[in-house]
């Protein structure tokens, strides 16, 4: 929990009777690799806090084609946000790339932290701002050529490469498996 409230507290400032209703909504969850926190077509009833490990982003093409949109490491929230406010289904699916260890709030006590705490939607407001920031910010420029993507999430996100499954890294990227293995070969 002590990761989770240090986060928040980047964002505003909270008594003890604060963070105490905080962690008494809270609950831990753990996530093994490859299970979905959340899916597509199906409404998303939590937000989540990554304690530990890696979760994905990723939806199918027109084609079948899983394509990963992007990596949430350690220290972020991991939710589709848009979809867990407005209460509809998911347009994709959000899966751990590695083990996880998670922190949870249900919607209901995500919306009860706002009636109770006076500044909660500030500082809620500025999580999520950051959090929408950082996944838009490192999506890969399809303008660039993969070798200079490649670099680019290498710099953007340098504890993940060897973490997570390469197909995933190729599939964001944009990119075949063996394209990406041809690049990090060269790169060495």
């Amino acid at each position: 929990m002590k990761e989770l409230i240090e986060y928040i507290l980047q964002f505003g400032n909270l008594n003890k009777q604060q963070i105490d209703l905080i962690i008494s909504k809270a609950t831990e969850m753990e996530l093994r690799k490859d299970k979905y926190y959340s899916e597509a077509g199906k409404i998303p009833l939590q937000i989540g806090f990554i304690v530990e490990g890696v979760i994905r982003g990723c939806y199918y093409n027109n084609k079948g084609e899983e394509i990963t949109r992007c990596f949430i490491p350690e220290n972020n929230l991991v939710v589709d946000y848009v979809s867990f406010e407005a209460n509809v289904a998911s347009a994709e699916y959000l899966q751990a790339s590695t083990d996880c260890k998670l922190i949870i709030f249900s919607k209901h006590d995500w919306d009860e932290l706002s009636h109770t705490i006076l500044d909660w939607e500030q500082i809620k407001n500025k999580m999520v701002q950051k959090c929408m920031y950082q996944i838009l910010r490192k999506t890969p420029a399809i303008s660039q050529d993969a070798t200079t993507r490649y670099l680019n999430f290498i710099e953007n996100f340098p504890r993940l490469t060897n973490r997570v499954a390469l197909n995933h890294i190729a599939s964001y990227l944009g990119v075949t498996q063996q394209s990406l293995s041809r690049i990090r070969k060269n790169i060495r």
